[in-house]
């Protein structure tokens, strides 16, 4: 047990500086070099059930993809049977409650149901039915994901909704908002909850639903009851950490009987002390959470929840306080918890563990593992049993069918930025994908788009990801396609923005496009022009029938005293031109976006550049997404970056610049990863106001990096349309409003299959 000690932060450090390795990104390619993948499609059992692969689709929440009473919709049945279509062995649903009634957060007012249910009606029974025949058809097969409750990552509105405290196994802080405080559960309560979970699994075996897997991961309720870290009583039933976990399995083992799988979600550790180090004896929001399950306890409380009737296991790292661990975004590497899967089979073996059915247990390989030479290598060398994938199946529901016919080139590689997944259910909508635009409208939108009614000549200005998209999507439908690109190679702003090596996932998926319209242009009436910066006469003489203006953006940059003398670059030509900086050591970086930080963590940590972030807004990146926004922070910090907020930039000097800065104690620690941004149209009634105490400082700048955005670019557009150059004229992508991918991408494809 010992040698446990020091695993999970060496882990943390490694996940920390994974990119300054030269062959770091090599595992995350799409070749084929291992193929046919032997390992990957070969069955294996989880209990006595034999599933045909080893590939699991994970489990990625299905909120609002149910009918309000939580029976399963035909959204989430065409979603999850899409991906049962294309190859995979075991489909997981998202998170199923079964502790309404107890936990408030699990229901809007009015009790409508945030997320699909199995309980209460052979309504709500019939469309889980549906499901599992749809995704048995495909011969695959499907375990239900069942929870107690969110707890402490619930919705702290019921408090004002339902006059209710959210939950949780103490008094723990609320996640969203740590001054509302979340009540301990009563053991009667664990008791009902326990007893509901049970009856749902039966239910769900009677359903035919191949079986169950247990939510107790990320924080959530059951995370919240057996691990030290947010349960800390002392008396009662579960003072005993594990008792509620083994409890409950022994429920669900006594309902279902001994041959029904039971899988189980779990993190080997929060980490939270190897992340936060000495903030947690001072943050007041994570100094309730010292008391971290440790590797060894987590590894007796697995061994224990086995020998209670657990089939089989998935694991990884974290919780939603350091929200990138169990969510790894765009900037961890590929294969990120490979270590933790075989740590865990290295110590079943070592102890002989077996299953209640006599054989051995078998351990899911999580993150990052959408490459099947990864996935193949990680199966081949032990590491796990299963790889489970979730945002690449999201990217591509035929990741498997492409994989087993060695078609990995034309697999359409997830990006990683989860603006489209993880933050959609934070903005009220259901899972979709940034590459994707069927993903989520599998119910409504058709796998082939039918063929145009009309075949027209269309004229496509800018080879950016929604010129790309529509100029694939309309020619494969038939129409004959124009595509112009000023530049001598596709992209658009991907090319600037795949350049750091913690942005492969973008380099990536650039390389799927272009092998996408190279085989376009074989297959179809498609032309693609490089070098060529159309204008509105060359337009006019080819007398399209329909142009689609897709120019992007323009940059802008603020008005400074001093800056026209200073030396100036742009954030996207440094990313082009990287021999700009070369003579520079201390530089500054005005603007705290996306771009600005990507950009000032590539200066620090891969050019070992000095940098300072200089960013107005209270909070750097607000529009990030969670997971993203606070690893990116957190590499900041440990790259020496300075992030300077409430803070604008003066005058520009020779070799300094003047900035003034709002140094109140009010103003949001800018390196705050604990706790996540409220959105916008959300307000939270406890929030101090930020009190002004402004300061002018002085910075040494031997480079200034503009990363104040873009502008829409419509010159173009509205040149045509003042022309009159085609009968009809579109605007999509950054010309139209500046976004990302995921709008740029949903843009050109459904201009495309309506055109």
């Amino acid at each position: 047990m010992d040698n446990h000690h020091n695993f999970i932060t060496e882990l943390i450090d490694t996940l920390d500086t994974w990119f300054e390795k030269a062959s770091g990104v090599e595992p995350a390619r799409m070749s084929a070099n291992l193929y046919p993948y032997h390992a990957l499609f070969s069955p294996f059992y989880i209990n006595d059930l034999k599933i045909k692969n080893r590939i699991v689709m994970a489990p990625i929440g299905n909120v609002y993809m149910a009918e309000e009473s939580g029976r399963p919709s035909p959204k989430m049945i065409a979603y999850l049977s899409e991906r049962a279509e294309g190859g995979v062995g075991l489909i997981t649903s998202g998170l199923t409650p079964t502790g309404q009634g107890i936990d408030p957060t699990l229901t809007e007012p009015g009790e409508q149901s945030l997320f699909p249910r199995i309980d209460r009606s052979r309504f709500t029974y019939s469309g889980w039915r549906t499901l599992v025949e749809n995704i048995h058809s495909s011969g695959a097969r499907f375990f239900v994901q069942l929870s107690p409750g969110l707890g402490r990552v619930g919705s702290p509105l019921t408090v004002l909704t339902k006059l209710q405290l959210p939950v949780s196994a103490s008094w723990n802080p609320n996640f969203y908002l740590p001054a509302v405080p979340c009540r301990p559960l009563l053991d009667l309560e664990c008791r009902a909850i326990i007893r509901r979970t049970a009856q749902a699994a039966a239910d769900a075996k009677e359903l035919g639903i191949d079986g169950v897997y247990l939510h107790g991961h990320e924080g959530y309720l059951l995370d919240q009851m057996t691990n030290p870290s947010f349960n800390r009583r002392l008396i009662g039933l579960y003072a005993d950490k594990q008792r509620f976990g083994v409890e409950l399995v022994k429920a669900i083992r006594k309902k279902v009987g001994a041959e029904y799988p039971i899988m189980y979600r779990i993190g080997l550790s929060p980490a939270l002390h190897a992340v936060y180090g000495r903030r947690m004896q001072t943050v007041n929001s994570l100094r309730k959470f010292r008391n971290e399950r440790q590797v060894a306890e987590t590894l007796e409380y697995m061994v224990n929840l086995v020998r209670a009737g657990v089939d089989a296991f998935d694991v990884d790292l974290g919780v939603y306080d350091n929200w990138w661990l169990p969510h790894p975004p765009s900037s961890m590497p590929p294969g990120c918890y490979l270590a933790v899967s075989r740590l865990v089979k290295e110590y079943f073996a070592s102890i002989q563990l077996k299953s209640n059915r006599g054989i051995e247990v078998p351990v899911a390989g999580v993150g990052k593992l959408g490459y099947p030479d990864l996935a193949e290598t990680a199966l081949r060398r032990g590491d796990c049993d299963m790889v489970m994938l979730g945002r690449p199946l999201l990217a591509d529901a035929n990741w498997a069918a492409k994989a087993y016919a060695g078609r990995v080139a034309s697999i359409r590689p997830c990006i990683g930025d989860q603006e489209a997944c993880l933050k959609g259910f934070v903005k009220g909508t259901h899972v979709q994908c940034a590459v994707n635009p069927r993903t989520g409208f599998e119910d409504i939108l058709a796998k082939t788009p039918p063929p145009a009614e009309h075949i027209k000549k269309i004229g496509v200005v800018g080879a950016g990801p929604a010129g790309i998209i529509f100029s694939i999507t309309a020619a494969k439908r038939g129409h004959q396609v124009h595509l112009y690109e000023k530049r001598n190679r596709i992209g658009g702003m991907m090319l600037p923005g795949c350049v750091p090596t913690t942005k492969y996932e973008v380099g990536n998926y650039l390389c799927y496009l272009e092998t996408a319209i190279e085989q376009t242009k074989k297959d179809y009436a498609l032309k693609l022009q490089l070098g060529v910066e159309a204008g509105l006469e060359n337009l006019a003489k080819e007398k399209f029938d329909a142009l689609v203006i897709a120019t992007g953006g323009k940059l802008t940059a603020p008005s400074i005293p001093g800056i026209n003398g200073a030396k100036i670059v742009q954030a996207i030509d440094l990313f082009e031109q990287p021999r700009l900086a070369e003579d520079a050591q201390n530089i500054l970086v005005i603007g705290g976006g996306s771009v600005g930080c990507e950009i000032a963590h590539w200066l620090a940590a891969e050019m070992g550049k000095s940098v300072n972030v200089v960013e107005k807004l209270p909070y750097i990146m607000p529009d990030v997404t969670t997971a993203n926004r606070t690893h990116l922070i957190h590499l900041l910090e440990k790259s020496g970056v300075s992030l300077l907020n409430c803070a604008f930039v003066k005058r520009i000097e020779a070799g300094k610049v003047i900035i003034e800065r709002n140094v109140s104690p009010t103003v949001p620690n800018p390196y705050n990863t604990w706790n996540p941004i409220l959105p916008a149209n959300i307000d939270n009634p406890l929030a101090k106001p930020i009190q002004e105490k402004w300061q002018e400082q002085i910075l040494a700048a031997d480079l200034i990096v503009l990363a104040t955005g873009l502008v829409p670019n419509t010159m173009l557009y509205e040149s045509c349309v003042q022309a009159h150059t085609a009968a009809e004229i579109h605007l999509i992508g950054d010309c139209f409003e500046i976004g990302r991918i995921f709008e740029a991408v949903k843009a050109g494809y459904l201009l495309g299959i309506n055109i």
